[in-house]
C-alpha cells in the first residue's frame, strides 16, 4: 500500500498542501491514505507524521512530495528512513533534491546511502567542534563554579553533544557552566532542540 505524507510549515492558512497532495494522489496514494501537519519541520510534535509512521506496515511505501517535507534535518531524515527499512516499509521521494531516492529499487538505495554518509559526515563535523569548544572552555578554566544562562552557542554545543552516547551529562554541564535543569529545558536527551532552544535561537537571529 502506498501512504502519503504532506507538511506545510505555517498554520495560518497562508499556506496549503494542494500542491503536494495532488502530486501523491497522482503517483497513486489513495486520498483516505494521506496524513499531513502544518507546522515547521523543526518541531518535535507533529502528530500527522506520528499518525503516518504507526499506520505504515512490511510492504507498504512512504511517499513525500519533496525530502524536506519529512525530517527535521538530515540526520533526523536519515534515523526515520533506516527505521522504515528495517520493518520492510520502503520510501519514495517525488521531485526535489532527493527524486531518485526509492528504497525499493538498487539505484534509490545508493542515493540513499550517499545521503546517509552525508549525516554522517556531518555528525562527525559536530562532534569536532563540540570537542574543541569545550577544550577552549577548559582552556579558560572553566570547570563548573555558578551557573551561567544558556546561550545560543551553549546550545549548539549541547545539541551535538547529547546526541553521542558516551556524553557525560554533569561533565557536560559543567563544562557549559549550566545546570541539568537548564539543559533539559533547551535539549531532548538525544540531541534534538525543545521549544525553548527554539525560542533561544529565534531571539539570537532576530538580534543577529
Amino acid at each position: 500500500m502506498l501512504v502519503g505524507y504532506m507538511r506545510v510549515s505555517k498554520a495560518d492558512g497562508s499556506q496549503a498542501t494542494d500542491l503536494q497532495r495532488d502530486a501523491l494522489v497522482e503517483a497513486g496514494v489513495d486520498p483516505e491514505q494521506l496524513y499531513e501537519d502544518q507546522a515547521s519541520g523543526k518541531r518535535d510534535d507533529r502528530p500527522g507524521l506520528d499518525a503516518c509512521l504507526r499506520a505504515l506496515r512490511a510492504g507498504d511505501t512512504l511517499i513525500v512530495w519533496k525530502l524536506d517535507r519529512l525530517g527535521r534535518n538530515l540526520t533526523h531524515l536519515v534515523e526515520t528512513v533506516n527505521k522504515l527499512n528495517a520493518r520492510g516499509v520502503g520510501f519514495k521521494v517525488l521531485t526535489g533534491q532527493g527524486a531518485s531516492i526509492d528504497t525499493a529499487t538498487a539505484n534509490g538505495r545508493l542515493m540513499f546511502a550517499f545521503f546517509a554518509a552525508l549525516a554522517e559526515f556531518e555528525r562527525e563535523l559536530i562532534v569536532e567542534r563540540t570537542q574543541a569548544g569545550l577544550a577552549s572552555a577548559r582552556a579558560r578554566g572553566r570547570h563548573g563554579g555558578r551557573p551561567f544562562k544558556m546561550t545560543a552557542a551553549k546550545l549548539r554545543l549541547a545539541q551535538a553533544a547529547m546526541g553521542k552516547p558516551e556524553t557525560k551529562v554533569a561533565e557536560l554541564c559543567a563544562e557549559l557552566g549550566i545546570t541539568r535543569q537548564t539543559l533539559y529545558r533547551h535539549v531532548t536527551p538525544d540531541g534534538q532542540i525543545r521549544p525553548d532552544g527554539e525560542r533561544l535561537l529565534s531571539r539570537r537571529n532576530k538580534t543577529a
